[in-house]
């Protein structure tokens, strides 16, 4: 007979089955000790199936924690592993709901961070304070709590919000164990049934594993994301090193070209070159007065020269927009700015060529200031001792040829004497002339033969440079030998008057010097400052200051087109200019004067009005237009002519 029982352990049959042997046996008219015997075999039966039972139970907990074991092992997402905690304790338990709440350090509760099984939305968003709840008690006294009827235990505070969110979700037993990280709690692990139910210690026992399961897994996460953040940390620190140590690297490289060409003998344009090479884009390259010296940068506005300012105050590149600004100062003044559009924005390669050029303007103007001095030395030799022996061969070492013609040029200018000193010290030095400060006098010998064209472009170029008016007077220097004095002469003079000979004399550079200073006092005089001329500018006030009082250029100057018309015509439109201004300027007098018809003195006038030009008849005009007739009278130009018959 036990091996009925047997076949029905083997195929797990129910205990209501195992009552099957004793009422056949019954039925079959069995006697007192057989029923008794199989009686005992039922008890031992059910007691093995039981154990049976128990055993496959204990077997599937911890298979259960062996597979959450190995999931803390995969380190797999901790939402994961803990959604797979809470539903295994559900199965386990053979519980309606199983959930999870974690301690939020911030606010000082617990939320739910898993659910499973659950149906309310207001259950899943509980948030439970510390003491408030059964989940509330868990995790202040981190002790399990179990109850059978939630509604009806008394042991923990019950709050309103909470009730009706169990309620909402139908929950009626309830068991809690600690999530608990050594002595701190960081959450509870619970199970809950919809209908009353005890939980036995066994079950405690297995959700409190399934916690500490848990607890690892939620410590695991902290610590792979404490590493994960620590390694990501040490990556960024090491892509910035590379990052930076290939900035440098590159910086250095570029430094290292910029040297080697200044050090054979590049210049500014080829420092330039070398920032667009590395860097691409388009660089311009600013002197000290923002004038650009290599690049073209059009119209800039006042932002750009405030972030060149702050380039300078604080040593380092300043953007401005899409442009990178690098500025150096010597002394508090700016020297070069340099200015990048380019989309690589290594901004130590543009200090470093901002620093470069800084040394190679640094370089030019103190070689310009040196042979500046050499210059100013020759010049005011020139104009002091112009008898001292080996003037022409000092000249000739700088590049000036004495032997050439050259012009004195004596500017007047108020203030700023260091920036006009090194304006004319560079322009002597392009030019091949010389440059000397005497006073605040800014003097120059450059060569040329025009006298009042390089007077109005010396007083134009440096009055920009210093924003202040420069007054320039200039005088061509006389060839060796040359007596001054009036030149007489014919009609083939006219043109050549107050040209002189090609070549000048070193000896007369001093008087040169002194008719220069009186044409720029004499601008001043009349007004004119910010102006340049020559004598042969002044007018009338040309003959007073100078030196050569060249009566025959002023005459031809102011009157040569009438006499020379005279001349090739053989009309008398020069007398009757005189005989018009002796009248008073009345033609009919003038007809009388001359013996001619009024129409006729109108119409020689309209062809001197042709001849000098619009505004003749203009008072200071018309005062050079006299005195050049009285001079011409004298006789020092031409020889009289004698006034007859005109037919225009």
């Amino acid at each position: 007979m036990s091996i009925l029982f047997l076949e029905l352990l083997a195929r797990e049959a129910s205990a209501v089955e195992f009552e099957g042997p004793i009422v056949q046996a019954r039925a079959a008219g069995a006697d007192a000790a057989a029923i008794e015997e199989l009686e005992r075999a039922k008890v031992e039966a059910l007691k093995v199936r039981d154990l049976l039972k128990r055993r496959a139970r204990r077997e599937a907990e911890l298979s259960a924690l062996y597979d959450t074991a190995g999931d803390l092992a995969a380190l797999r997402d901790l939402d994961a592993v803990l959604e797979a905690i809470v539903h295994r304790a559900r199965q386990l338990l053979a519980t309606d709901v199983a959930y999870m709440t974690l301690h939020d350090p911030g606010r000082g509760d617990t939320y739910m961070r898993v659910t499973d099984g659950s149906i309310s939305a207001k259950f899943r968003a509980l948030r439970l304070a510390m003491g408030a709840g059964l989940g509330g008690l868990v995790a202040q006294t981190a002790v399990p709590y179990a109850t059978a009827d939630y509604f009806a235990d008394a042991r923990f505070r019950h709050k309103e919000h909470i009730d009706e969110a169990v309620k909402e979700e139908g929950l009626v037993a309830i068991l809690g164990v600690p999530l608990r990280l050594g002595q701190r709690v960081i959450g509870v692990l619970m199970a809950a049934n919809r209908s009353a139910r005890p939980f036995h210690q066994e079950e405690v026992s297995l959700l409190a594993s399934l916690a500490a399961h848990a607890a690892v897994a939620i410590d695991n996460a902290g610590l792979l994301q404490e590493t994960r953040n620590a390694l990501e940390e040490l990556s960024r620190a090491h892509r910035t090193a590379r990052a930076h140590g290939e900035a440098v690297e590159r910086a250095a490289k570029a430094h290292d070209r910029m040297t080697s060409l200044v050090l054979r003998g590049g210049g500014i344009e080829d420092v330039a070159a070398v920032v667009t090479d590395v860097l691409g884009g388009s660089l311009a390259v600013l002197d000290d007065l923002g004038r650009a010296i290599v690049g073209d940068v059009g119209e800039l506005d006042a932002g750009v020269f405030e972030a060149a300012r702050a380039s300078r105050a604080l040593g380092r590149t300043v953007r401005r927009g899409e442009l990178l600004i690098a500025s150096v100062d010597v002394g508090g003044e700016p020297l070069c700015t340099l200015i990048l559009r380019s989309d690589d924005a290594d901004e130590r390669i543009l200090e470093r060529a901002a620093l470069v050029c800084a040394l190679l303007l640094l370089f030019r103007r103190s070689v310009a200031e040196a042979e500046g001095r050499v210059r100013g030395e020759l010049l005011d030799d020139l104009i002091a001792r112009p008898g001292s022996p080996g003037l022409a061969d000092r000249a000739g070492r700088l590049g000036v040829d004495l032997g050439a013609p050259h012009v004195v040029v004596v500017v007047r200018h108020e203030g700023q004497r260091e920036r006009a000193a090194f304006w004319a010290s560079s322009q002597a030095a392009v030019r091949h002339g010389l440059a000397a400060m005497r006073g605040d006098e800014v003097v120059l010998l450059l060569p040329g033969d025009d006298a009042g064209e390089l007077a109005q472009r010396v007083a134009r170029e440096l009055t920009s440079s210093l924003h202040s008016p420069a007054t320039a007077g200039a005088s061509c220097v006389k060839p060796s030998g040359a007596a001054g004095g009036d030149r007489a002469g014919g009609p083939e003079n006219v043109a050549a008057a107050y040209q002189g000979d090609r070549a000048g004399g070193p000896e007369n550079v001093a008087a040169a010097y002194q008719e220069a200073r009186r044409c720029a006092e004499a601008l001043i005089a009349l007004g004119r400052a910010g102006d340049g001329a020559g004598a042969a500018e002044l007018g009338f006030v040309g003959l007073l200051v100078g030196d050569g009082r060249d009566v025959p250029g002023f005459v031809a100057r102011t009157l040569g087109a009438v006499i020379d018309y005279d001349a090739r015509r053989g009309t008398a439109l020069t007398g009757t200019l005189a005989a018009y201004f002796g009248t008073g300027g009345s033609p009919s007098r003038t007809a009388e004067v001359m013996h001619i018809h009024v129409n006729t003195v109108t119409q020689r006038l309209d062809r001197i009005g042709k001849l000098l030009g619009e505004g003749w008849l203009e008072p200071e005009r018309a005062l050079e237009i006299q005195l050049a007739l009285r001079l011409h009278r004298l006789g020092h130009t031409y020889p009289p002519h004698t006034v007859g018959p005109d037919p225009i």
